[in-house]
């Protein structure tokens, strides 16, 4: 099912977002800004939009599988979450990055991208002894091979 998203872009040069069905279901976000960064350096760059994302929905934000080969930052989160709450005219999404060497990332270079997820559903915790599934041997226990 189709949801609408009401997008405010904060600089009419960047590059629209677009949804290309069947092709990926992550779309890509770009800087909104030149950054020049030194290795070891923290910088939050803009993305250039903000949006109303519905009720019960959040985005994740995440780094393109190119993102570290061509700009040398990894994402200082992880991941990012953007809940429906951050939705007002200057809730501008950015992505905190770490340089892992000297680097340039331009006006509207490919950095980021995010999906729409559905919130977590409620849940209950039921204790018990034993559970049923198959024991795979802990943490690390498939080796390297």
């Amino acid at each position: 099912m189709e949801k609408k998203i009401k997008i405010k872009y904060f600089n009419d040069k960047i590059e629209k977002l677009e949804y290309i069905d069947g092709k990926s279901d992550w779309i890509d976000l770009r800087s909104a800004e030149d950054v020049d960064l030194k290795q070891g350096e923290f910088h939050l760059i803009p993305l250039g939009v903000a949006m109303e994302i519905p009720e019960g929905y959040e985005a994740h934000v995440v780094p393109r599988s190119s993102t570290y080969k061509n700009f040398g930052v990894i994402q200082a989160n992880h991941m990012g979450v953007i809940d429906h709450s951050y939705c007002g005219d200057n809730d501008q999404w950015f992505v905190p990055v770490i340089a892992m060497r000297d680097t340039h990332i331009s006006f509207n270079d490919r950095i980021c991208q995010f999906r729409i997820m559905e919130n977590q559903p409620h849940i209950l915790f039921e204790e018990c002894d034993h559970l049923e599934g198959a024991d795979r041997g802990g943490f690390g226990s498939t080796g390297t091979k």
